[in-house]
């Protein structure tokens, strides 16, 4: 006996329909629908409200603990060269970080029921509605919740004076990633690089979507090999 293929109700709400697709779930997540409104997620409102976020909320509620940090590292006796230095090293560990939870996180294969649901959760709405503007930034309960392993891992690898400056570093990495994110979804740059990372990012969206994992930056897809062709790009953006 055939098992009768899951349909999922649009008019529903997704979340906990998508488990339901099993094996499918993966051709059915990477098959984008683009709209200007995004899909209902729970019938909570509690829980609905919880999964979106205007864009504007993540500078406003990320920049003061940057500059709180960065301040500390003042008052630790840091100069403010050593405080740009730090800043800058938290950066780029950040989007080092930014590609390997894009890679190895948010594109990891599901097909069970509960995972199918938290993979749908954590990206797969984002590319099956990428243009839902109130999905796409980081909701920044969830963003609280990983600044935890974050200040950790920043603790192991740097003193205790340059802590807080690495960490700062590496949060006003994430605020330039998600407010760049949202640029290249709903931006129109007209000049690089804003315009080539446009057609960069949109590549991955509606081409390949198992290469380029950068937002800010095409670096580590350099280094670690899944750099799309260059033809594939200017195919997307003739």
């Amino acid at each position: 006996m055939v098992a009768e293929a899951f349909t999922v109700d649009l008019n529903e709400p997704l979340v906990f329909q998508v488990g339901h697709l099993g094996e499918q779930y993966q051709e059915w997540v990477h098959q984008p629908i683009v709209s200007k409104e995004g899909p209902r997620l729970f019938a909570n409102d509690v829980l609905e409200f919880l999964t979106r976020t205007e864009w504007w909320a993540i500078p406003l509620i990320w920049l003061p603990v940057v500059c709180w940090c960065l301040t500390k590292s003042v008052e630790m006796g840091h100069t403010l060269s050593e405080v740009a230095l730090m800043v800058v090293f938290g950066i780029c560990l950040w989007t080092l970080i930014e590609y390997i939870m894009h890679r190895f996180l948010f594109h990891i294969n599901t097909k069970s029921y509960w995972t199918n649901t938290a993979h749908y959760l954590l990206h797969g709405i984002h590319h099956k509605h990428p243009t839902d503007g109130l999905r796409l930034v980081f909701p920044p309960a969830a963003a609280a919740i990983l600044c935890f392993p974050f200040w950790n891992l920043i603790r192991l690898i740097t003193t205790p004076t340059t802590t807080h400056g690495v960490f700062g570093g590496g949060l006003l990495g994430y605020v330039m990633y998600d407010c760049t994110h949202y640029y290249l979804h709903h931006g129109q740059p007209s000049s690089d690089p804003g315009k080539h990372l446009k057609k960069y990012h949109l590549n991955h969206h509606f081409r390949i979507q198992n290469k380029g994992f950068g937002i800010t930056s095409t670096l580590w897809d350099h280094v670690f090999g899944t750099l799309p062709s260059t033809k594939t790009i200017d195919k997307k953006s003739s």
